[in-house]
């Protein structure tokens, strides 16, 4: 399974959601690799506990080697990835210099390298949580491409709203052009606030619209800012809090509902 976290607004929850589910993974006995795509790298320090900088190996060796024809030191993709503290979760690393790499990899379309590189891992990862830029561009579309299952998180503010139309719409142009696999699973309505009427409102409105919202909140809280200070997610900073037992209702409810729809389609 390949999940990839993807919206086009900033300041949604994107990444903490991406790491504590994949954290939640690992916890639950799954060999779980986070992919970082994002310049900024946060996943990556979050879950390593040190900056992209100094990781040596990262994605951009990855992205660097596919615009060589030159097959001597390269390496492989095994070779990129990082162990964190915990067991079995691993790291694909960003690197800040991504930026500069997108152009090239656009000009001489490199959209299907990610796609096949984690092909190649064949079966050493059970999940593979992909973390995307905030907004669409090539690495965007190369984790979209690359997974078979996307994840849109929602924070019931009105530019998110109007966020989400183009999200769909890009995933259904991924679909159609690039990847027939790529379903989308439903909207994750995260930072929600129960004491707020505007949200409710908000969700009752997008659901008549025929939004796949899920039915599992996420809410807000402190705790989530001290987990990224402590480069600790929170199923192990805070495992019994209620933003954690949120967060395992949310990853528990997608792998039912994904053996679910396996036992439909055998």
């Amino acid at each position: 399974m390949r999940r990839v976290i993807f919206t086009q607004k900033g300041g949604v929850g994107k990444t903490s959601l991406a790491c504590n589910l994949a954290a939640i993974s690992a916890h639950r006995g799954y060999r779980t690799l986070v992919v970082d795509l994002d310049p900024q790298g946060n996943a990556s320090e979050y879950l390593l506990g040190k900056p992209t900088s100094s990781l040596g190996a990262t994605i951009e060796t990855f992205f660097e080697q596919t615009l060589t024809i030159n097959p001597f030191g390269k390496k492989e993709t095994t070779e990129l990835i990082h162990e964190t503290p915990h067991s079995l979760l691993s790291v694909l690393p960003s690197s800040p210099n991504l930026d500069y790499l997108a152009t090239k990899l656009e000009a001489r379309q490199k959209l299907y390298k990610l796609r096949d590189a984690l092909d190649s891992l064949g079966s050493r990862f059970d999940r593979v949580y992909i973390d995307t830029p905030p907004a669409l561009g090539f690495f965007s579309r190369a984790g979209l491409i690359a997974a078979d299952r996307c994840l849109i998180p929602f924070d019931c503010d009105e530019f998110s709203r109007q966020a989400l139309y183009a999200v769909r719409a890009t995933i259904d142009e991924i679909r159609d052009d690039h990847n027939r696999s790529l379903s989308l699973e439903g909207i994750v309505v995260n930072q929600y606030n129960t004491q707020a009427k505007h949200p409710a409102q908000l969700l009752t409105t997008l659901e008549d619209e025929g939004m796949p919202i899920l039915p599992w909140r996420v809410g807000s809280s402190v705790k989530m800012k001290e987990s990224h200070q402590a480069h600790l997610p929170l199923v192990h900073f805070a495992p019994t809090h209620a933003l954690t037992t949120q967060l395992v209702a949310l990853h528990d409810g997608l792998d039912a509902s994904r053996r679910k729809d396996a036992t439909v389609r055998a």
